[in-house]
């Protein structure tokens, strides 16, 4: 039997989950094609007046439990984090105009979801991981996000 002074600590991993709604429009096109070539290869997407999305938004992060508080992290305080300092750049804006963060790329939902993760995973404290990004465009269109890189 190992005595307890010498077995490691093993804490708990937890994930946690938010839902966040914006409402937000874009074109979709490259600034460097004909508009139809834009037409070819992103059909009614290129359109000039673009179009809008009810985007919908998880936020998964996990860590352990505060020893103090039985949180990984206050819900609340990552609502406020991810309402605050990055939908209030979203909702009701032109993504191809009005977003610094979404500036020289063509705002497609995969440009966006990692964009997100860079906006979102600067703003959590160092003991929270941020595991997962879901971006629903529409009620059958789900882009997912890990962090990954090629």
């Amino acid at each position: 039997m190992v005595p307890a002074a010498h077995k490691q600590q093993v804490k708990p991993r937890v994930y946690v989950s938010r839902r966040f709604h914006f409402s937000a429009a874009h074109r979709i096109y490259n600034p460097a094609w004909s508009d139809a070539e834009n037409a070819r290869v992103f059909g009614p997407c290129s359109h000039p007046a673009g179009h809008g999305h009810n985007y919908e938004l998880e936020v998964v992060i996990a860590g352990s439990p505060h020893p103090d508080t039985g949180y990984v992290m206050d819900i609340a305080l990552l609502k406020k984090l991810v309402e605050e300092n990055v939908l209030s750049q979203l909702d009701h804006r032109n993504l191809n105009t009005d977003v610094p963060f979404l500036a020289d790329q063509i705002p497609t939902s995969e440009n966006l979801i990692v964009s997100l993760w860079r906006e979102i995973q600067r703003l959590l404290p160092s003991e929270v991981q941020l595991v997962e990004l879901r971006l629903w465009e529409t009620p059958r269109n789900c882009f997912i996000y890990h962090g990954e890189t090629y």
